[in-house]
């Protein structure tokens, strides 16, 4: 069978494959570990730049790592050699596109350089000196020295200046970087490494090459700046021997400057050490001696005490005292500057770090003792230290003088700044306090004069119930004496004892009453001087009644409605307010955060004004005012002269005065607000606006309903006059017991009362209040005027001969001379049509009464006319007013019958 070979069978499976083929077919590779790019990179920022060189001679990949620019770009940064900003200008110039090219997207190409033999020497003195032999790209490989002996380069002498400058002479050029670098290390590292050796003592090979202290310190900053591009292991040793070797000096330095400020030998050798200083290191210990060791702050209490500026006595500020001050401080300053622009080579820094060290060690301590002692003394004294203090301060400031080598604005801001520190830890205090002292003030002053006017009225009503308690107290003498005789005898001897100090108290007070014209019985209820005394009436016209003297007490109340506000505590109140306005307006000057406050707190004072002069003193004045018109009869009144209503001529008056508080409100708010930018009148959000308005709208408020008050009280002393001036007799002559000529037609004595009360009191508005209101007011009492006539007429009995007497009274209101013309004209000028048709229906209903009794139907036709009278009298009331007729009863059957067909028969 195993003969047999496998024959071929077509249309089946192909045969399998072997499964190890692709086994078979693989090679084995050997490769060597890498490690990344990136910790390549890492490794050899810690090499110095010896091992930098010899790394870069391993490949052309380490090459390319050692010389990519962006390292050394680095070490340069590193020393403070290098700026960003000339790097990408010279780029800019050396390539113009690159500009344009900047903003765009650029790829990245990785280019292999080829190999290049670069040759690596090794010096005896154990530097290296590397030569790039590369023909293609000569600046990027340029051939750079690293040496540590200082006379082998033959480039740069290290005696010479510009080792000295070496750092001042690099150029930020980007490519070049190595070679900047290279330069450096030439000159400074042979020092650099002299000083590790030595470990930073005097012995160093600086001292020995550079003899002069400039020089000396012109390289020790160099190598100290140097030293901060040392990354390698150990670099930090290194750099504590450099900074050990630089401490060395700066003291040595220092010495010599103390020694020269002490000699003062100013120009000389402290002016030397102070730049040698200043080379080294910019001078800070130099600066720190000069601050801590000045002979300004030695004598600072030469200048002046806090305690100077207050008055033990009266425990008053004197701000003299304080100018004086910042006088002689400013004198000392200005001799300091002096010295610092002699010595220091930046000045504008030195002054301005001793500005500061004057304000915390003089300026401050002595504001704040004083502010601290004023503000447990006497407030007002506080606010005036703080806010006249300040603006010494800024004169202090400004008066200053400026350095010689001044750099723009950095003093004048160093100098504002000493400003902002010594007062801004005290503004929320200090305008809290201003606030809260104009607040009290204004309510102790406003508080005093309700006070004085509650006392006053007090007194006044004692003083008129004291005659009614006499004789109360009369009657009551007899039951009171009862009782003493019915007391038992024990007691007898202390009652008399008791009556006879009670005598004694009495004889001794009018002993004094006698030898002291000034003498007070009870201070409690002493009439201040600003109000107006109650006025004193002999003891036999006080009133005996209770009635009576409740009369008296009302008459003297409504007298005192004019002194229910004053002008006087108004112009107190402002003038405090534009004290304590102007102290807390100085603040503005901060700027920022607390000028605002201020701001803010200004518009809170004047909102206080408001509302406590306002409110408290000329609405509540209003609303006390209203209360006593409303309590005035004019009936229960002795003295009418008919020439005005005192009580209404009385308000009008404090109608004037709260007119005048208005106009100052608003001129104090224009000039000391507005003008001086506190506020915004177009803001109507703003506090300030606000509480204006509603002030004004609520004195006109409470002005309306005093006038409106004012009319009822002036139509009930018209109505009092018609009722009292105007006799039966007037309009009809034969009521009386003699016949009365009736020739007499001008306008009787009730009427011309009524019109000189009428217009007297309309005139007195004139000017102190608005059109508007003005003309409702007279319009008012046209209207109630007409009502009064009316209600007058019904009450009259007229004869056809008092008619014409009657038509002269109503021609005679609100004209002069009892011209009707005059009238119309003066109504005319008014516009106000409304009550001219009242008027004009008044008089036609007049012709009523002028009609002869033979012409009753004449009669019925003119009050049956409803167009005669405009609509204002219906027929109904004129047929009302047709029976005051004193012969009415003799024509009211014919008028009747013409009117309604009484009597009538149907044909």
């Amino acid at each position: 069978m195993s003969g047999f070979a496998k024959a071929q069978v077509s249309g089946g499976r192909p045969p399998r494959k072997d499964i190890l083929a692709s086994l078979k077919m693989a090679q084995l590779e050997i490769s060597k570990p890498a490690l990344p790019v990136e910790i390549l990179a890492s490794i050899l920022d810690y090499l110095s730049p010896t091992d930098l060189i010899r790394v870069a001679r391993a490949s052309r990949l380490m090459r390319e790592m050692v010389y990519e620019d962006s390292r050394w770009v680095q070490r340069l940064k590193r020393i403070g050699c290098w700026d960003e900003l000339e790097a990408r200008k010279l780029a800019e110039q050396s390539n113009p596109y690159l500009h344009g090219q900047l903003s765009m997207a650029v790829p990245t190409v990785h280019v292999q350089a080829p190999l290049s033999s670069t040759p690596l020497k090794e010096d005896t003195a154990g530097g290296i000196v590397i030569t790039n032999t590369t023909k293609t790209r000569p600046s990027a490989f340029s051939s750079v020295e690293h040496i540590t002996e200082p006379g082998s380069n033959k480039f740069i002498d290290p005696k010479g200046s510009a080792a000295l400058s070496v750092l001042s002479r690099v150029r930020s050029i980007r490519g070049k970087a190595r070679e900047e670098y290279g330069k450096i290390h030439a000159v400074l590292y042979p020092f650099y490494n002299d000083i590790d050796k030595t470990g930073g003592s005097m012995d160093s090979m600086v001292f020995r090459v550079y003899d002069t202290p400039e020089d000396q310190a012109q390289m020790l900053s160099s190598l100290h700046a140097f030293a901060k591009c040392d990354t390698a292991i150990s670099g930090e040793a290194r750099q504590d021997k450099v900074s050990r070797a630089v401490s060395l000096f700066e003291m040595a330095a220092l010495r010599e400057f103390e020694s020269g400020y002490e000699q003062g030998d100013i120009d000389g050798q402290m002016r030397k050490y102070a730049r040698v200083l200043t080379t080294l290191n910019g001078g800070g210990a130099a600066m720190d001696y000069f601050f801590e060791h000045n002979h300004l702050f030695a004598r600072k209490r030469d200048f002046g005490s806090p305690s100077d500026c207050v008055d033990n006595d009266t425990n008053a500020v004197k701000l003299g005292h304080s100018q004086a001050f910042l006088t002689r401080l400013n004198v000392a300053y200005n001799e300091e500057l002096a010295i610092i622009d002699m010595c220091f080579s930046t000045p504008t820094k030195v002054s301005t770090l001793f500005l500061d060290k004057v304000e915390k060690d003089i300026l401050t301590p002595y504001f704040t003792a004083l502010f601290t002692d004023l503000r447990s003394r006497n407030v007002e004294s506080y606010l005036r230290a703080v806010s006249g203090t300040f603006v010494q301060t800024l004169h202090f400031t400004q008066e200053l003088r400026k350095p010689v080598q001044n750099s723009g604005d950095d003093f004048v801001e160093a100098a504002n700044r000493i400003v902002k520190t010594i007062f801004e830890p005290c503004l929320d205090q200090y305008l809290t306090d201003e606030l809260n002292h104009f607040r009290k003030h204004c309510e102790v002053v406003v508080s005093e004069w309700d006070r004085q006017l509650s006392e006053q009225a007090a007194s006044t009503e004692s003083f008129y119930m004291s005659n009614v308690n006499r004789q109360a107290d009369k009657k009551d003498f007899l039951t009171s004496f009862k009782k003493v005789l019915m007391a038992p005898v024990n007691i007898l001897p202390n009652f008399s004892s008791m009556m006879s100090n009670d005598s004694k108290a009495d004889n001794a007070e009018k002993d004094a009453q006698l030898h002291d014209p000034t003498y007070i019985p009870n201070p409690k209820f002493a009439t201040p001087v600003s109000i107006p005394s109650t006025p004193s009436a002999p003891s036999n016209d006080l009133p005996t009644t209770e009635l009576a003297a409740k009369a008296a007490i009302l008459n003297s109340r409504l007298e005192g409605i004019r002194s229910l506000f004053s002008i006087e505590v108004a112009l107190d109140l402002v003038h405090v307010a534009k004290v304590s306005l102007e102290r807390a307006a100085q603040f503005l000057k901060l700027g920022g955060k607390s000028g605002n406050d201020a701001k803010l707190q200004c518009e809170s004072i004047f909102v206080s004004l408001l509302h406590i002069l306002g409110h408290r003193h000329v609405i509540a004045g209003f609303d006390k005012a209203v209360d006593h018109l409303s309590q005035y009869r004019p009936r229960y009144e002795e003295k009418h002269d008919g020439k005005g209503v005192e009580p209404l001529v009385t308000f009008l008056e404090l109608v004037n005065v709260g007119d005048l508080i208005l106009q100052m409100m608003d001129v104090f708010y224009e000039q000391e607000l507005v003008a001086a930018k506190l506020t915004d009148r177009s803001d109507f959000l703003d506090p300030a606006v606000k509480e204006k308005k509603k002030f004004e709208q609520m004195l006109d408020e409470r002005v309306a309903a005093g006038l409106n008050k004012g009319i009822d009280v002036l139509m009930d002393e018209v109505d009092y006059l018609l009722a009292t001036k105007q006799p039966a007799t007037d309009f009809n002559p034969e009521a009386g017991p003699t016949r009365r000529n009736t020739s007499d037609v001008g306008p009787s004595e009730a009427a011309k009362a009524v019109v000189e009360v009428i217009s007297s009191h309309t005139r007195m508005l004139v000017g102190s209040t608005d059109k508007s209101t003005l003309e409702v007011f007279n319009q008012e009492i046209g209207l109630r005027l007409f009502a009064s006539l009316c209600k007058h007429l019904k009450m009259q009995r007229i004869a056809v001969e008092g008619s014409i007497k009657l038509i002269s009274l109503l021609s005679t209101f609100f004209l002069s001379n009892s011209d009707m013309n005059h009238y119309f004209n003066l109504i005319k000028t008014m516009k106000n049509d409304q009550l001219l048709q009242y008027f004009i229906a008044l008089r036609e209903l007049s012709q009523v009464y002028l009609i002869d009794p033979s012409d009753s139907k004449e009669m019925a036709t003119i009050i049956a006319d409803g167009d005669r009278f405009q609509g204002i009298f219906r027929a109904e009331e004129v047929y009302e007013f047709a029976t005051r007729r004193a012969d009415w009863y003799q024509v009211k059957k014919s008028v009747e019958g013409a009117m309604f067909g009484i009597g009538c028969f149907v044909m």
